[in-house]
């Protein structure tokens, strides 16, 4: 699956380390969301999402 996280989080001046905390999640995870290693779950889809105002439609796009 693709997704703007990285772009996103660019925008936003923050760290993977500093995404990540605001998240509760590792810097790690945020880096493997970004690399498309990692398919969040839905409730930290949803967490990110909200973070960054978007729904997660538009942030995750399917590689169909």
């Amino acid at each position: 699956m693709d997704n703007d996280v990285r772009q996103l989080r660019n925008v936003a001046g923050l760290s993977q380390q500093a995404l990540g905390e605001r998240l509760g999640v590792s810097r790690q995870t945020i880096n493997a969301i970004e690399q498309g290693r990692y398919d969040p779950s839905l409730p930290l889809a949803i967490r990110l999402a909200r973070f960054f105002g978007r729904s997660v439609e538009e942030i995750f796009h399917c590689d169909d």
